[in-house]
């Protein structure tokens, strides 16, 4: 895995990784330079081998990973999107691309299967041109939030939103609705380019006091415990980590309809959904849940039970070793 520090799906590798270790299985993750992430996978009891997974010029890697993986002799070797892909070797192993979005597949001709984390990404592959046969939906897994203790957020009603501030992730959407929510703040955990613009959208908006940027957060258990409503407002999300984080969590989830928030959510079931880049929708559907408690108390809970039949870490693994099972290659008998 050759990503970047924070991301959803650099997490989802380590919490995946750490799992399967966890569950019995050799695991060797072999990953860009990263002290911390490298820390963390040691601390679960993984001994990570880091590569430089640079550009076009980078002469090295290549032949590393390879040495690496022929010295661990895999059953099955995962390439966790576009860059680890390019360089991951054809072997004695089967080669398994995964990816968490529409990804250009150039990067994956030399894998024998594909990885999509939502039905839709799997769908998409398949109208590419590969088989069936050759790619599988599994889903991620989240940790189990519930019970954290609540973080103490500002506000009437406490709206989180969370997420690299990106324009992708639509917060300036968010910060839109808040002129037609009186008593609610919206708070925001991320890092990302797009906060400079953001503040001056809050102040534009005569909302700047109803809007907290916390910054690059650890405790989502504790952020999302402490909210009223989850606020989803991407304009392209292909899966949405935070929507299964606060389904963990039991709060009600208000999601723009994205590909992935409209594969996950049964709306008004296991939350509500509104139209993209649609503010006045996104305030009302908010509204709706401020104004009937009970409501918003039955999707959180709904949102859980979807979050306990799907996404668990077990569940998740369980799939993930059946998959790698069945791809794997035969041995011989002697």
């Amino acid at each position: 895995m050759a990503g970047a520090p924070h991301g959803g799906a650099e997490a989802f590798f380590e919490r995946l990784c750490l799992a399967q270790h966890a569950a019995g299985d050799d695991v060797l993750p072999v990953i860009r330079r990263d002290e911390a992430r490298a820390e963390r996978l040691r601390a679960g009891g993984l001994d990570p081998v880091e590569l430089g997974f640079g550009g076009v010029f980078d002469l090295f890697t290549g032949a590393r990973l390879n040495r690496a993986l022929m010295r661990f002799a895999p059953a099955v070797t995962v390439a966790w999107m576009n860059r680890a892909a390019r360089f991951a070797p054809k072997g004695g192993w089967t080669l398994v691309g995964r990816l968490g979005g529409y990804y250009d597949l150039k990067y994956y001709r030399r894998c024998d299967h594909l990885v999509g984390n939502t039905r839709d990404i799997v769908a998409w592959i398949n109208g590419q041109g590969w088989p069936a046969d050759r790619v599988r939906y599994l889903p991620n897994f989240v940790a189990d939030l519930a019970g954290a203790a609540p973080a103490v957020l500002p506000g009437e009603t406490r709206l989180l939103a969370m997420g690299r501030l990106h324009r992708n992730k639509g917060f300036d959407i968010a910060i839109r609705a808040l002129p037609d929510l009186p008593g609610a703040h919206l708070s925001i955990a991320g890092l990302g380019p797009e906060r400079p613009a953001l503040e001056a959208l809050a102040r534009e908006a005569g909302v700047a006091d109803r809007v907290t940027f916390l910054g690059w957060r650890t405790d989502i258990g504790a952020l999302l415990a402490g909210c009223d409503v989850f606020v989803c407002s991407s304009r392209h999300e292909p899966l949405g980590n935070i929507v299964l984080e606060a389904w963990s969590a039991a709060r009600p989830v208000v999601a723009a309809a994205a590909q992935g928030p409209s594969e996950l959510i049964a709306d008004g079931e296991t939350g509500l959904l509104v139209p993209i880049e649609n503010a006045a929708a996104l305030s009302a559907a908010i509204a709706a849940l401020m104004a009937d408690p009970q409501r918003a108390a039955r999707i959180a809970s709904q949102g859980r039970a979807a979050f306990e039949h799907d996404f668990t870490e077990a569940a998740v693994t369980a799939r993930w070793r059946d998959f790698l099972m069945d791809v794997a290659p035969r041995r011989k008998a002697a």
